[in-house]
């Protein structure tokens, strides 16, 4: 199982609320590494993904935590430069309580240990805050904390011989002594030397 003892999600939540800012009008369109979304559907992917394990570590299971994620299109909010910093922070602060590692919780309409939701969480915001930071020429250096949660739970992933792809898709082949960052790309499924002009 992840080790995801004492991982405190409030500076990498941080880096992808300041990446998510620094985003310009202009690029909302502009495709990501994520295929599925634009930068403007990955921001509200990461709008509702930050309520969603908000409430799945305040055990408050309802609609925010019982919808898979590809249920329904990302929308992102009106004021979503405010309202995203905000579920953020609201997101890590969470997850310091105590009450939030133990017993089960829901996220994604999928019930599972308190202990793997905040590795899902933690791989969720390093993963789609390089997907941000690279779609939008930003330079990227998750918390190293969050980072080895999200290797750590990736690998994992990996190695499950039931993997079929789905959220995480095929496994991109890294060198075994590439950085942890590019390593735990390619566990996700992506390429670690995408551009915005890789086809």
């Amino acid at each position: 199982m992840t080790d995801t003892t004492a991982v405190d999600l409030g500076p990498q939540a941080r880096l992808v609320a300041r990446l998510a800012t620094a985003v310009p009008e202009a690029a909302l369109a502009d495709r990501t590494p994520c295929p599925d979304y634009t930068v403007r559907e990955l921001l509200g992917h990461l709008a509702g993904l930050a309520v969603a394990f908000r409430d799945a570590a305040r055990k408050d299971l309802g609609p925010t935590t019982d919808t898979p994620p590809g249920a329904t299109a990302p929308s992102l909010p009106a004021d979503w430069r405010g309202e995203l910093p905000r579920v953020l922070g609201e997101l890590a602060e969470a997850w310091r309580q105590p009450a939030a590692w133990t017993g089960m919780t829901r996220a994604g309409g999928v019930d599972l240990p308190a202990e793997v939701a905040v590795a899902v969480a933690a791989d969720e915001l390093v993963i789609h805050g390089w997907d941000l930071a690279r779609a939008t020429g930003q330079e990227y250096a998750p918390d190293q904390a969050a980072l080895r949660v999200s290797h750590a739970f990736l690998l994992e992933a990996a190695e499950d011989e039931g993997r079929g792809g789905g959220i995480f898709g095929a496994v991109v082949p890294v060198p075994d002594d590439a950085p942890l960052l590019d390593r735990a790309v390619g566990l996700s499924g992506r390429d670690p030397n995408w551009t915005p002009q890789s086809r």
